[in-house]
């Protein structure tokens, strides 16, 4: 009997959410969280923020962003820019350090990834290829 879209997308979210998880795993800095990691990601693909942008990102308090910046900040793979206007604030952004970081977590989850879609069969790759474009646009409506 053929599943129902409700239960085709119970499927689709648990699936994604495993293999999403199983991914975050593979990195490059295993002391870091999952929220620190996810800082130096947007950093990396966004560019310097202030630290109430960075939160509003995020999704958590100002508070609560101050130390995850400022751990990161210790940790040396991000540095506090002050701006040029507003001395109360200050420009969020990489360092060489925390660049690295992020395309060595990269490389760890595209190498996992590729060994997984080594051990598949053509057929399920372009299946998972077909996926892959369809949940990018699924994403973006």
């Amino acid at each position: 009997m053929a599943k129902t879209i409700a239960e085709q997308a119970s499927d689709l979210r648990m699936g994604t959410f495993r293999l999403a998880r199983r991914l975050r795993a593979e990195r490059a800095d295993d002391e870091l969280s999952d929220g620190q990691l996810s800082v130096l990601f947007g950093l990396r693909a966004t560019g310097a923020h202030t630290l109430s942008e960075l939160a509003e990102r995020e999704h958590v308090s100002a508070p609560s962003m101050n130390r995850t910046v400022n751990c990161l900040e210790e940790s040396g793979y991000l540095t506090r820019i002050p701006d040029a206007t507003d001395k109360r604030k200050a420009q969020i952004e990489l360092t060489d350090a925390g660049t690295d970081l992020v395309k060595d977590t990269v490389k760890k989850r595209d190498a996992w990834l590729h060994s997984q879609l080594r051990a598949l069969d053509p057929t399920d790759r372009e299946t998972l290829a077909q996926a892959a474009d369809l949940m990018r646009r699924l994403a973006t409506q």
